[in-house]
């Protein structure tokens, strides 16, 4: 049996000696509940991530180890060492196959224990614990929101025109003809009525009193339209 792990730069190391043990964990996500009527109850979930764990041996001089498993070896256990470590700090996962079976995961190293035994320094005992790792994609969704047209500001009302017989109010000097001769007196919000137009003259305007009584000329700018 042969246990091979490719690191993300697409690296394969088969580790020297063969575990004695391969243990995989899995779990499913399950929840106790009591139901009335019913007692306890095993309400199951989802399957969970697979968990590994490998024990074994890294000898210190693998290619002068007769017991290594192994088809290929690396100079040293050091060299096995870095190697692990390497793959568990990059945060990347690491494809596991064990030969001879169906195991074949990717999976992140989430522990890597080694150190000396037994006052053996011959070999390096090591535990190496894996969690099986699942890519997740984020997918980009699109929603197209219905775009309500603003309605257009209504329109100003344009300005009423003022001609012969209007009603308008007053606020402006009265004079004694178009010209501007003889001022009189000043008119303030005095509602009146057009009854003569000089155009092109200064006081273009000759106001009245709603029942036909004269008061004087004014200029264009003292009239609006009621």
């Amino acid at each position: 049996m042969g246990v091979y792990l490719t690191n993300s730069k697409n690296k394969t190391i088969e580790l020297p000696v063969a575990p004695a043990e391969f243990l995989i964990k899995k779990e499913k996500d399950s929840e106790k509940a009591v139901i009335l009527g019913l007692g306890e109850i095993n309400r199951m979930g989802l399957n969970k991530a697979i968990d590994l764990s490998i024990e074994s041996t890294l000898p210190v001089n693998p290619k002068q180890a007769p017991w290594c498993t192994a088809q290929k070896l690396l100079s040293s256990a050091q060299a096995y060492i870095d190697w692990l470590n390497a793959a568990k700090d990059s945060s990347k996962p690491v494809r596991v196959v064990l030969s001879g079976t169906h195991m074949n995961l990717s999976a992140n190293i989430v522990s890597f224990e080694y150190g000396f035994q037994d006052g053996n320094s011959n070999e390096y005992a090591y535990t190496l614990a894996l969690t099986e790792y699942h890519e997740i994609k984020a997918i980009k969704t699109v929603i197209k929101q219905k775009v309500v047209p603003k309605k257009p500001a209504p329109r100003p009302k344009p300005p009423k025109k003022i001609g012969i017989g209007s009603t308008v109010i007053v606020n402006g000097r009265l004079h004694r003809d178009s010209y501007g001769s003889g001022p009189g007196v000043t008119e303030r919000n005095a509602t009146r009525k057009i009854n003569f137009i000089a155009k092109g003259r200064k006081y273009p305007y000759h106001v009245t009193l709603l029942n036909g009584g004269w008061r004087g000329w004014v200029t264009a700018g003292s009239v609006k339209a009621k």
